[in-house]
């Protein structure tokens, strides 16, 4: 078996001139390729950023509506201490005819 000697020269200028033909071929592929790439995780991302707002708002308006109950039981216990200090300075009845309250000092009859 005989070896041949390599031109080196002849080598190179075919691989540089395939270079100048696949250079930007490559570069043209990777581009669309990586444009799909790089979209598709803009959106996954844009989409987390959304799922977590979404989730801090629900937590808010939660927190809110908390907020409000207490606000509508304190109303509602404020009107009844109201209604009831007003019934002791008039000394009259109950609002509530049927409901027996007993005042302090009160004893049984």
């Amino acid at each position: 078996m005989e070896v041949l000697p390599i031109d080196l020269t002849a080598v190179i200028a075919t691989f540089m001139g395939i270079s100048i033909v696949l250079i930007p071929v490559m570069g043209l592929t990777a581009r669309y390729a990586l444009k799909l790439l790089v979209e598709s995780l803009g959106r996954l991302f844009s989409s987390r950023e959304n799922e977590e707002s979404v989730r801090i708002l629900e937590r808010r308006m939660a927190l809110l509506e908390q907020h409000l109950e207490a606000m509508d039981t304190t109303m509602t216990r404020l009107a009844e201490a109201a209604e009831f200090h007003r019934d002791l300075q008039s000394g009259g009845t109950p609002a509530d005819p049927g409901a027996s309250r007993t005042l302090p000092g009160d004893r049984g009859s």
